[in-house]
């Protein structure tokens, strides 16, 4: 039994095997996903799990370079999940955001239903 953490096995086990420089997408229930894009898929029902709640918790297993959102979340909540966990975020259009995650290592699928409540992280190094 973990003492402390994430307790997703699946979710442990893709963290566990990122690099510096890869990268991985925290999404809401509706954005597409390419297929060959592996998904750890944590919602429940529409609300569950919360964007911001997955968020803070994957953040405190890796070390975070930059992270990427649309630009059509600036102002809104999700820019605000976003910015008080990761101190460098970069903005594109959401259509490009969506082309990048195929480049992704996985995808965290929550609950959340808030527009835009996506964010590829891009992973740093702690040394």
């Amino acid at each position: 039994m973990k003492r402390q953490g994430l307790l997703n096995p699946q979710l442990c086990a893709a963290i566990a095997r990122l690099g510096h420089t890869d990268t991985f997408v925290v999404a809401d229930c509706g954005l597409p996903v390419p297929r060959d894009v592996p998904v750890v898929d944590l919602a429940l029902v529409f609300g569950i799990p919360r964007f911001a709640e997955v968020l803070s918790a994957v953040l405190s297993e890796v070390v975070v370079d930059h992270a990427v959102i649309a630009g059509e979340a600036v102002g809104a909540e999700p820019e605000e999940w976003v910015r008080g966990g990761i101190d460098r975020v970069l903005t594109v259009p959401h259509e490009e955001l969506k082309r990048q995650v195929a480049d992704a290592s996985f995808v965290v699928r929550t609950g959340e239903t808030t527009p835009f409540a996506n964010v590829i992280v891009h992973c740093g190094v702690p040394f």
